[in-house]
C-alpha cells in the first residue's frame, strides 16, 4: 500500500549526526563501507589529516544510471589538496528514490552510510555538504533542504527540479548548469528553480557555462572554492 503523501516526504530526513573523534581513523585512500553486498557506499579519506583536527565532508550523488564511483569522481580531484574526505552511495534502483516520488531505501542507505563515517572519521559538524549531478543533482537539493541542520552546503550541478520536501535548516546553495544542456534543458529546470528557491530566502551561487549536460573542470573547481572549506 501507498504510504500518505505527508509520511513519505518525511521520510526526507535523515537522523546521522558526528559524534566525538573517533578511536584509529582508517587508512587514506578510497574504500568501500561494507554496508550493502552491492552498489555500496565509497569512502575517500585525503592522506594527512591531523589527529584531533576534525574534517570536512562532501557526500556526492551520482546521475541517473550511475554508481558510487562516478558520485565520487566529480570532486575527486580535490580530495588531497583541500583535504575534504569525499562519501558516495549508490542508489538502490536506476535512480534516486525521491526523484521517482517516494523516499525510502536510499535515504536508509545514506543515513547507515553517514552514521558509519561518522564512527571512523572526525567530521566537523559545521562542514558537512551534500552534491550531486544531474538526478543526483535533484536529489542532492531534496536533502539539503530537509536535513539544512546537517548539510550546511548544497552543491547541485546540472539539477533537473528540487523535489518537495518539509524544509529544515538554511544551507547555502550552489548551482550549475550548461547553457546548451539537451538532457535537462536549462530553460526548463535551473532558470526556474534558482528563482525559486531564492524567493524562498536561501542563499544561492549560480552559475551558467557554455556547453552541455556536464561539470567542466573549472566549474568544479569553483563550487569547492565557494565552500570555503581549503585546508
Amino acid at each position: 500500500m501507498d504510504r500518505p503523501k505527508e509520511t513519505t516526504l518525511n521520510f526526507a530526513a535523515l537522523s546521522a549526526r558526528p559524534g566525538n573523534e573517533p578511536g584509529q581513523a582508517p587508512a587514506p585512500g578510497q574504500q568501500g563501507l561494507g554496508l550493502e553486498p552491492v552498489r555500496d557506499t565509497l569512502l575517500y579519506v585525503p592522506s594527512g589529516l591531523q589527529p584531533g583536527q576534525p574534517a570536512p565532508l562532501i557526500f556526492l550523488l551520482h546521475g541517473a544510471g550511475g554508481e558510487a564511483a562516478g558520485g565520487l569522481s566529480l570532486l575527486s580531484a580535490f580530495a588531497e589538496t583541500h583535504k575534504i574526505v569525499l562519501a558516495a552511495p549508490s542508489s538502490r534502483g536506476s535512480t534516486w528514490d525521491g526523484v521517482r516520488g517516494a523516499f525510502g531505501p536510499d535515504v536508509q542507505t545514506i543515513n547507515r552510510a553517514l552514521e558509519r563515517i561518522f564512527t571512523l572519521v572526525f567530521i566537523d559538524p559545521g562542514r558537512i555538504a551534500v552534491g550531486g549531478f544531474s538526478d543526483g543533482a535533484s536529489y542532492a537539493l531534496a536533502l539539503g533542504l530537509a536535513n539544512g541542520d546537517l548539510f550546511s552546503r548544497v552543491i547541485a550541478f546540472s539539477p533537473g527540479f528540487v523535489p518537495p520536501v518539509p524544509r529544515s535548516g538554511q544551507p547555502r546553495i550552489f548551482v550549475s548548469h550548461g547553457d546548451s544542456d539537451s538532457v535537462l534543458p536549462i530553460d526548463r529546470t535551473s532558470r526556474r528553480l534558482v528563482p525559486v528557491l531564492e524567493a524562498g530566502g536561501y542563499d544561492v551561487t549560480y552559475r551558467e557555462f557554455s556547453g552541455p549536460h556536464t561539470v567542466p573542470a573549472g566549474i568544479a573547481q569553483e563550487a569547492v572554492d565557494w565552500l570555503g572549506w581549503q585546508s
